[in-house]
Formats: C-alpha cells, sequence, structure tokens
C-alpha cells in the first residue's frame, strides 16, 4: 500500500474493536471474522488494546498524552503531502549530526590501545582527572603520537577485566548528579561492531564517554485482509527514561556476552510475553543510526532491525513491567502518528521509518524519498 494521503483515505476500514477497548480481552480472537466494512470516516478507535489501562483513561500521563491522544491524531486525515513530518523526527535523533568537527574544542578523542572508543566533552573530562589512576591525559603540545587534546586509560589498566572494574569505580563514584539513570546493565567497549571488547561500561554511562552503542529493536506486526498493523507499545510511567511514551512491540539495548538473535528471544520474552517459538521466526533486516550531542552527552547508536509477523490470535502480555499497554493499530495510522507528533521514544521513529520504507508505504514518487532513505543512517554504522 503506498503512503498516499489521497488513496488512504479511500481505504479506511472499520474494525469492531470498541467492546474490545472498553474491556480486558479475554478470549483468543484478536480481530473480527467478518469481512471489515469499508468507512468514509475513520472510526473513533482503530486499535486494539491490551493491558489494565483503558483507552479512554484520562489521568495524567507523565509524557503529556494518552491512548485518546494518540488514536486522535491516528485517525486525522492524511492530509500532508511530502515527508517533511518524517525528515523532522529523524533531525530530532541527529541532533549533532556534524556538530563534532566545529566542536572539537568541546570533545576529545578517548582511546584504547590506539583505537578511538568515545569522546569525552573537556567539562565533563574535568571530572575525570581527579582519577589520575584510571585516565590519563594528553594536551596539544605533548609528545604522544594521538594528535590533538585525547584522554586514554592508563596502562596500568591492561586487561578488559581491570579496565571494566576501574571503570565502573568512577561511575560509582560520579554517581547519579553527573550520571542519572544508572541500571548497573553492562555495554561492550569497542572499536567497532564485531572486534574484540576492551572493557565493559555501565549503559547509563555510555553516552557521557561517547561510547558506540548497540541495541535490537522489533516490528511487530499483523496481516489481515491485505492490510498490515504494527503492535505499539505505551512505556510504563515508572520508566526511567521516555515515561509514558510510545515504543515498539519490543526493544532493548545489547549488552555484554549476547548475541543480536539471542538477545530478542529475550526480549520479546520480557517485554510482550512472546515465547520462543514464535520470537525465533523474528527476521534481521539492516540496521539505523544516529548521532546526537546533547551537553556533555554523545551517543553514537546502532539498532538492529527485525521484523516478526505474528498470528493473528496471539496477544502481547508484558512481563517486566516496563510497559504499561499495548495497541494494534494500522500501519498507515502508526506513521500519521510520527508524522504529526513526538509521541515515540525518538530512536523508534527512524525504526519504524524504515518499516515504512521496506513495506511500500513510502514510495519513490514522494518527494525526499532518498534523502530521507540515507538519512536512517545518519551516524557511524560500523
Amino acid at each position: 500500500m503506498a503512503f498516499n494521503p489521497h488513496s488512504l483515505s479511500l481505504l479506511r476500514f472499520r474494525a469492531s474493536f470498541l467492546s474490545l477497548n472498553n474491556s480486558p480481552i479475554s478470549h483468543p480472537l484478536l480481530l473480527p471474522k467478518r469481512p471489515l466494512e469499508f468507512s468514509p470516516r475513520p472510526p473513533s478507535h482503530h486499535s486494539i488494546t491490551i493491558g489494565a489501562t483503558s483507552s479512554r483513561r484520562r489521568t495524567v500521563s507523565a509524557s503529556g498524552f494518552t491512548w485518546d491522544d494518540v488514536f486522535k491524531i491516528a485517525n486525522s486525515p492524511h492530509d500532508s503531502p511530502d515527508l517533511r513530518g518524517f525528515f523532522d523526527r529523524v533531525t530530532f535523533c541527529n541532533r549533532g549530526s556534524g556538530l563534532l568537527q566545529d566542536k572539537q574544542h568541546e570533545f576529545m578523542p578517548f582511546f584504547v590501545n590506539d583505537q578511538i572508543v568515545g569522546y569525552v566533552h573537556e567539562d565533563f573530562a574535568g571530572h575525570l582527572q581527579k582519577f589520575c589512576d584510571v585516565f590519563v591525559f594528553h594536551q596539544n603540545n605533548s609528545h604522544s603520537h594521538h594528535a590533538g587534546n585525547h584522554v586514554m586509560l592508563h596502562p596500568m589498566l591492561m586487561t578488559p577485566d581491570q579496565r571494566t572494574t576501574a571503570l565502573a569505580d568512577v561511575v560509582r563514584c560520579l554517581g547519579e548528579e553527573l550520571i542519572p539513570g544508572i541500571r548497573n546493565e553492562l555495554y561492550p567497549v569497542t572499536s567497532s561492531f564485531g572486534t574484540p571488547v576492551f572493557f565493559s561500561l555501565e549503559r547509563a554511562a555510555a553516552p557521557y564517554f561517547g561510547i558506540k552503542a548497540y541495541g535490537v529493536h522489533m516490528n511487530g506486526y499483523v496481516e489481515r485482509a491485505g492490510q498490515k498493523y504494527l503492535w505499539i507499545g505505551k512505556r510504563s510511567e515508572g520508566k526511567q527514561t521516555y515515561p509514558g511514551m510510545l515504543d515498539h512491540l519490543v526493544a532493548g539495548g545489547l549488552p555484554h556476552g549476547i548475541a543480536c538473535g539471542d538477545n530478542i528471544v529475550k526480549e520479546c520474552e520480557e517485554e510482550a510475553g512472546i515465547p520462543s517459538s514464535i520470537s525465533n521466526e523474528a527476521i534481521p533486516v539492516g540496521a539505523v543510526s544516529y548521532m546526537d550531542i546533547d551537553g556533555y552527552r554523545y551517543k553514537r547508536d546502532v539498532l538492529f532491525c527485525y521484523d516478526l509477523k505474528l498470528p493473528e490470535g496471539f496477544i502481547p502480555e508484558n512481563q517486566d513491567g516496563e510497559v504499561e499497554s499495548f495497541k494494534l493499530i494500522p500501519v498507515a495510522d502508526v506513521a500519521n502518528v510520527i508524522r504529526k507528533t513526538g509521541y515515540f521514544k525518538p530512536n523508534c521513529n527512524l525504526v519504524i521509518i524504515d518499516f515504512l520504507f521496506r513495506h511500500g508505504f513510502i514510495r519513490p514518487e514522494e518527494f525526499g524519498y532518498l534523502k530521507l532513505l540515507q538519512s536512517l543512517r545518519s551516524g557511524d554504522c560500523s
């Protein structure tokens, strides 16, 4: 289906989901078995609700919106003739794109064994200088063979375990005031994906050291009567990051010591109750990347993308308390929400836009097609 506002307006489906939206689902029927009717006007709730929270809940959300707000946007006219809304979402994820060269006086390379593994802001480096048994700082006029100001790990830290322990002590000493959101989850530190791991670092600290971080993001979709639907989650209001915002069915960082495919299976079970008999069918479909400089933080993220076509009767159920509720929403409506709002966790937009390309909802006839496609890999995808 082309992501075209004129043709989409003629192909709006009415799904008899209203009774499901107003009560918990306790039976295996996911979609109505009778044929979907054409309707010239969109229904008020074109989705299914899963979870304790009703779609009509009006309590205040930490994210500033509820499912009702999402539905209003999703079902509003698809009236944008271009891709500007998508470009806005990509630009937000790449706030630092092109700035590193202009701000070289603010960020210094972080070396391990003559390999650049990150970038550290000069003001944040001031907090690291007191750890003289962990970091060695070189000025521009030093005799080091590395050009310009840079920071290295102390040569006495020779093994990955020694480095990991030393950095963990640093992060613990700096604490939540400087590195908020510490979650005791380790990320591998490498110069590029698949190369040897120099050490492991607390996940929350990765952007403060400019470490490349990797994640896995999965679009879970259902296909019925020629139309595709995406399962969308609303993050718990208690999440440390992006509480109450919209998310993929499954997503997670790639911690040390686990392969991408194994991580998808693990996250599927934890976040959506998807058994391995189903999640093993998830298909790797590529990657997106972005670069974001925000104060001391320099995010260099690569997200491995997966698609999973789910059985029509499967209902996701969160297992780890990190998702408030799920909705099954037509892909074209999800695209509308992305174009018109900032409701999604920012990097999720990139992965869903990539899905829109691959499933024909964004087509070459639309102005800016190639530029948007290229922008999905604005970061160092290595």
